[in-house]
C-alpha cells in the first residue's frame, strides 16, 4: 500500500537499500588520489641527484639570484664573485647605450605591444632589427620571435612534416630535438661533428624522403666546438638538403667581427638555407630570429605558429637588441677582447694539466671532471672561494661528461684568468684525493 508520497514500504526499503550499496562506490571514487604530474624517471633522476646533494652535504648551485647585471663579476647575497656563469659575451648586458635604448623604446611604445604583429603588434623597431639582423648574415630578410626555444620549435616543426627528413647533430640543443619531433618527419641524430656518418646516414635515407633538413650548431654551448661548416655546405649540396645552422652561441663570437661561424669558416652565407639565433647573448635581450630568403620569411610570418599566435617582441627587447647588434659592429674590438680572454683561459686550465674537452677556445670552456660528485663538490668550494662556475651533471649529461663549465667574457680580464685556473686546479686536485664511498653512498639514498 501507498503512503502519501507514493511509495510502499516495500518500494522505501528497496530504494535504501539500492542507495545503500552504491554509497562506497561513489565514497571510494571521491577518494581516489590523482597521480602527480610530470614524467616519473625524470621525477626519479631529480629527486636522485637532490638526495646525493644533501647526502654529501653539497649546496644547490641552481637559482641563486644575482644582484645587478652579471658581468665578469656579480653579486649573490651581498657577496661580489668573480661570475663564469653568464653568456653576456661581449659585456652589452648593462651597457648605458643598450639601456637608454630600451629606456626610450618604452617611452614611444610602452612595455609591450599587446598584440601578435600580424594582427596589430607591428612597430617599426621589428622591422629595423630584422633588417639589421639580415644584412649581418647577407640575407633577403629576417623574423624576430618571443622566445629562442621555441623559434626552433616552431620553425622547425612548420617548414618540414612527415614525408621528409630531419638530421641533426646528437649533441643538439633540446629546442633543435623538440622542433624535429613535432615535425614529424623521419628524425635521424648522427654522431657528434661526425661528417663522415652524417653523409652514409643522408645517402641511406635520402630517397625515401620529400625533403631533407640538416640541423647543426655553429657553437656548440657544452663543449665550447664547432662543425665543419664547408663539408655540411659540400654534403647538403650533393644530396639537395637544406641546412640550418643556430648561431645561438656564434654571433658575437665567431669571426673577426663577430659574425658567426659563416666567417670564420670563410664560406658564403649564402651556403646556408636558415640562419637561427637568439637574443639572449651577445645582444643583451630575450627572443629568437631567422635570417634566410625572402620568400620562407614571408612563410613564416604568415603562417608560423609561434609567430602568428604570439605577441610581438617587446619593444624595450628590440630596441636593447639592436642596439647591441650597433655596437657589436662598430666596435669589433670587442669580439677581439672576448676571443683573447676564452683563449687565455683554454691555455691557462691545460697548462695545468686540467681537460678541456674539444673546446677552441672561443667563449665557453669546459672543464671536464668524468664524475657529478666532483664537478657538484668543486664548484660548490670554488663558490665559497669567490668564483661562481656552474657544474654540469648527470642527467643533464652522461656521467662521465660531467664538468665545470665557463662562460667567458669581453670583461674578463687576465689576471683574472689565471688566478681562477690555479684556483680550479687547485680544488679539483683536493676533491679528487678524498675518498668516497660510492656503497654506502648508493645504499643511502636507495634506503630513503
Amino acid at each position: 500500500m501507498s503512503d502519501k508520497f507514493g511509495l510502499s514500504g516495500d518500494a522505501k526499503a528497496k530504494l535504501l537499500a539500492r542507495l545503500s550499496n552504491r554509497a562506497p562506490a561513489q565514497q571510494e571514487e571521491r577518494a581516489r588520489v590523482k597521480p602527480s604530474l610530470g614524467r616519473p624517471e625524470v621525477v626519479a633522476d631529480l629527486n636522485m641527484v637532490k638526495r646525493a646533494g644533501e647526502a654529501l652535504a653539497i649546496r644547490n648551485p641552481y637559482f641563486r639570484p644575482h644582484e645587478g647585471v652579471a658581468g665578469a663579476h656579480t653579486v649573490i647575497d651581498g657577496k661580489s664573485y668573480d661570475n663564469f656563469v653568464s653568456y653576456n659575451y661581449l659585456g652589452l648586458n648593462g651597457d648605458p647605450r643598450v639601456n637608454q635604448a630600451a629606456k626610450d623604446a618604452i617611452d614611444l611604445y610602452g612595455t609591450s605591444v599587446s598584440a601578435s604583429r600580424i594582427v596589430s603588434g607591428e612597430r617599426p623597431i621589428h622591422r629595423a632589427f630584422e633588417q639589421a639582423l639580415a644584412e649581418v648574415y647577407e640575407t633577403e630578410d629576417a623574423i624576430v620571435l618571443v622566445s629562442g626555444h621555441a623559434t626552433n620549435v616552431t620553425v622547425i616543426g612548420h617548414l618540414v612534416g612527415r614525408d621528409d627528413l630531419i638530421l641533426h647533430d646528437s649533441l643538439s640543443h633540446n629546442s633543435i630535438v623538440q622542433g624535429a619531433l613535432a615535425s614529424g618527419a623521419q628524425r635521424i641524430a648522427f654522431p657528434h661533428n661526425d661528417m663522415n656518418e652524417l653523409e652514409r646516414l643522408l645517402g641511406a635515407s635520402r630517397d625515401k624522403a620529400a625533403r631533407a633538413l640538416i640541423v647543426v650548431e655553429g657553437h656548440y654551448s657544452m663543449d665550447g666546438d664547432v662543425p665543419d661548416l664547408p663539408r655540411l655546405v659540400a654534403i647538403a649540396k650533393a644530396y639537395g638538403a637544406h641546412l640550418m645552422v643556430d648561431e645561438a652561441h656564434s654571433l658575437g663570437v665567431l669571426g673577426q667581427r663577430g659574425h658567426g661561424i659563416a666567417e670564420r669558416a670563410g664560406v658564403d652565407p649564402g651556403d646556408v638555407d636558415i640562419w637561427m639565433g637568439t637574443l639572449s647573448k651577445t645582444l643583451s635581450g630575450c627572443g629568437g630570429y631567422i635570417a634566410a630568403s625572402a620568400e620562407l620569411i614571408d612563410y613564416l610570418k604568415n603562417s608560423a605558429p609561434g609567430f602568428v599566435y604570439s605577441v610581438g617582441l617587446p619593444p624595450p627587447v628590440a630596441a636593447a637588441a639592436l642596439a647591441s647588434l650597433e655596437i657589436m659592429r662598430a666596435e669589433p674590438g670587442r669580439v677581439t677582447k672576448l676571443q683573447a680572454n676564452a683563449k687565455h683561459f683554454l691555455d691557462a686550465a691545460r697548462s695545468r694539466g686540467l681537460d678541456t674537452g674539444p673546446s677552441i677556445g672561443a667563449a665557453i670552456v669546459p672543464i671536464m671532471t668524468g664524475s657529478s660528485i666532483v664537478a657538484a663538490r668543486a664548484a660548490d668550494r670554488l663558490f665559497d672561494l669567490g668564483i661562481n662556475v656552474q657544474p654540469i651533471i648527470y642527467p643533464a649529461v652522461p656521467e662521465q661528461a660531467a664538468r665545470l663549465r665557463f662562460f667567458l667574457s669581453s670583461l674578463h680580464e687576465v689576471e683574472q684568468l689565471e688566478r681562477v685556473a690555479a684556483a680550479v686546479a687547485r680544488v679539483l686536485a683536493e676533491v679528487r684525493a678524498e675518498r668516497i664511498d660510492l656503497g654506502a653512498l648508493a645504499n643511502r639514498l636507495a634506503a630513503e
